[in-house]
């Protein structure tokens, strides 16, 4: 069985400065490259990882640069204003 080949406890994690200074927050960080043998997004570089501020020991999401340029390129766009 493969273990996560990301050690979140390693990573330098930040939040916007727009927070309100609380727990409330998304935290996000770099990850180094994925070793090949990693189950998923192998060979894609670095991953950007999203976790909860108020559960820092819960899950970690990872996304590859391409996938959030994608994603941010929608916000930009307004795709998603009909969701807030």
């Amino acid at each position: 069985m493969h273990t996560s080949p990301i050690d979140p406890t390693t990573l330098t994690w930040r939040k916007s400065r727009r927070s309100d200074g609380g727990n409330g927050c998304v935290e996000v960080a770099l990850s180094g490259a994925i070793p090949a043998d990693a189950p998923h997004k192998a060979g894609r570089g670095p991953l950007v990882l999203f976790r909860d501020s108020e559960n820092p020991t819960g899950p970690v999401l990872a996304f590859t640069r391409s996938e959030l340029q994608a994603f941010f390129g929608g916000v930009k766009d307004g795709e998603f204003d009909d969701l807030i």
